[in-house]
């Protein structure tokens, strides 16, 4: 067996100059949980900001690259988790049916998406102090 200091060492240096000069960004996911599950999530709120731009939680869906079934599941969850309905349906006929965000949906969404840009500047704004950057 060969040193093990040396093996460790080994593909460390960059190959390419241009790689050291490639900007690093910080990132964080953020989510919100009730009893070990998941209760609002970007995704989530993806999925509601979808329903209200398309007027379907199938072309939600779809755009989302998810089953139907899959949407309306978390959906459910989400109304379960917070107690409120998140969508008003119409069904289908001769003016077609739709979906569309209720109140508590738009608002749930909009707390989430403040609280999320706030945590997102508060690690930018650490990740400057301790690497120096800006």
């Amino acid at each position: 067996m060969g040193n093990p200091r040396r093996v460790a060492g080994r593909g460390t240096r960059l190959k390419n100059a241009s790689v050291q000069r490639a900007a690093v960004t910080p990132r964080c996911k953020i989510w919100l949980e009730r009893d070990g599950r998941i209760a609002l999530s970007d995704w989530r709120v993806e999925l509601l900001e979808l329903v209200g731009e398309t007027g379907s939680l199938a072309a939600a869906a779809k755009r989302l690259q998810v089953p139907y079934r899959t949407a309306w599941y978390k959906l459910k969850e989400l109304e379960e988790c917070w107690g409120v309905p998140l969508l008003v349906t119409a069904s289908g006929g001769v003016a077609g049916g739709g979906s569309r965000l209720t109140t508590e949906a738009q608002e749930l969404m909009g707390r989430f998406r403040r609280m999320s840009a706030d945590i997102h500047q508060i690690v930018e704004k650490r990740y400057r102090v301790e690497f120096r950057h800006g």
